[in-house]
């Protein structure tokens, strides 16, 4: 099938790139040509300073003017298209509500397009991207208004969480499609042919506004997992001594009704989808006279994991941060990706500038570019005291103390490296319990405070 995906981030990049693989003609359609350019060299590095997926390189070097094709105009094109992918983003405004301003804009150049091709085959336009429930009926009116003829709208949400979204586009739980009529929902049949009666893959055809919904619903009830378990599990492990977080977690998961995924103590989720759908579906409750008790806790929880570890440390540890070096390991939301949006660090780093350190000696595997961006000193002289290295021992040489804010496999027991880069007194604040063996560091005069666990002295 020939198909148009408008807008290559994150979503419409991988999306693309696997939908050729299959053998689809796929037009990537963006107005950013330095994006596209970066794209069309199927360089790693190049591709990564924009989307940095395991494995999405290699689909595009395989595929790329051959099924896959990146296009700063699709005027041309239109005809003969079966179905175009919006992909494109909806961040939060101020109040929680999605911004579908760059949805709307790419709406406005693409619908004229439509109106006036010559062929007049039945056309879907999709909603790839998290959108609030009842957008496809608006892209409906905006078609209607362009005069674009013989066209369907349709929901098919994204579920694809970073670090695996190649893997996981290719092997989906579910593939959940919103559509009207039969017709629609033949073509998107024909789109995802290898899932329809797949035995594994659950294909669910339902309304546009359902789909929709599917993906606040999912996405919510991810968070609140996590949510709970920072709200519960760490708190009883923090207040009582004996309580082990690790056995906690495999006596409670040990029911089969209860999900295992989520059940870790942490800094806080962060990400492009977690923060931003919960405040988007408190919006359209609150728009629909609806109560959001529930949600706000979620959200609220969450938030308050990001830096409160730093204020353990300072009531329970006694810790002063003015004019101290602190550690960084960890920038992005995650292991295996370089995206920092709604990520812990960006909170703790805010969090210890307030406090007054001297330097954050900054390490992430991935994400040090990315971080540039973020802590630029144009924008805030404070930014000037975050430095970046290029090992975790580089990192920690010079530092009073660090905060583990990513759960990177190369952070996992760390023990040894910081015993060789830094010799007590020295704090660790580990929000991610990467450090299993943390007695022995304490009884070599380590001080150590965990999510999950009391503030641990130093041996005396």
């Amino acid at each position: 099938m020939k198909i148009i995906v408008a807008g290559t981030g994150f979503v419409g990049l991988t999306h693309a790139a696997v939908l050729s693989e299959y053998g689809h003609e796929v037009y990537a359609y963006d107005v950013d040509n330095t994006k596209l350019d970066a794209y069309r060299s199927a360089d790693p590095a190049r591709i990564g300073h924009y989307v940095s997926e395991p494995g999405l390189p290699a689909i595009i070097a395989e595929n790329i003017n051959r099924y896959l094709f990146f296009v700063n105009n699709i005027e041309d094109i239109v005809d003969g298209t079966d179905a175009i992918f919006l992909c494109l983003p909806t961040p939060p405004r101020p109040n929680g509500s999605s911004d579908l301003s760059f949805y709307f804009k790419a709406l406005d150049q693409i619908a004229p397009m439509l109106a006036k091709r010559q062929d007049k085959r039945r056309i879907v336009l999709i909603n790839k991207s998290t959108v609030p429930v009842g957008t496809a009926r608006q892209l409906e009116v905006k078609l209607k208004e362009h005069g674009v003829p013989n066209f369907g709208i349709a929901s098919n949400p994204e579920f694809l969480p970073e670090g695996d979204a190649v893997e996981k586009s290719r092997r989906p739980d579910r593939v959940v499609v919103g559509g009207d009529t039969e017709e629609d929902l033949r073509i998107m049949r024909r789109i995802y042919s290898q899932f329809t009666n797949h035995v594994r893959i659950s294909y669910i055809e339902t309304t546009p506004e359902t789909a929709e919904a599917i993906k606040y619903v999912a996405n919510t009830l991810l968070l609140t997992y996590i949510s709970f378990w920072n709200g519960v599990g760490a708190r009883l492990g923090e207040a009582f001594p004996n309580v082990r977080m690790e056995d906690l977690k495999r006596g409670v998961t040990a029911d089969n009704r209860i999900s295992k995924w989520g059940s870790y103590v942490s800094n806080g989720a962060g990400g492009s989808c977690f923060g931003k759908d919960i405040q988007s579906l408190i919006y359209q409750f609150k728009s629909n006279s609806q109560a959001t008790a529930l949600l706000e806790s979620v959200y609220d929880i969450n938030e308050y994991q990001k830096t409160y570890l730093i204020d353990r440390a300072a009531q329970e540890a006694g810790a002063t941060f003015n004019h101290k070096t602190v550690a960084l390991l960890g920038l992005s939301f995650k292991q295996r990706t370089n995206d920092m949006r709604d990520s812990s660090s960006l909170k703790v780093v805010e969090s210890l500038l307030a406090r007054g350190v001297k330097e954050i000696r900054s390490y992430d595997p991935l994400a040090v570019e990315e971080a540039k961006r973020y802590f630029n000193p144009d924008k805030n002289h404070l930014f000037e005291k975050v430095t970046y290295h290029d090992s975790v021992k580089d990192a920690l040489t010079g530092s009073d103390m660090v905060f583990i804010s990513t759960d990177w496999e190369e952070f996992r027991g760390l023990s040894r490296t910081i015993e060789q880069a830094v010799k007590p007194p020295f704090l660790v604040m580990d929000g991610r319990r990467m450090i299993p063996d943390y007695k022995e560091l304490v009884e070599r005069g380590y001080s150590y405070i965990a999510v999950g666990s009391p503030f641990m002295s130093p041996v005396k």
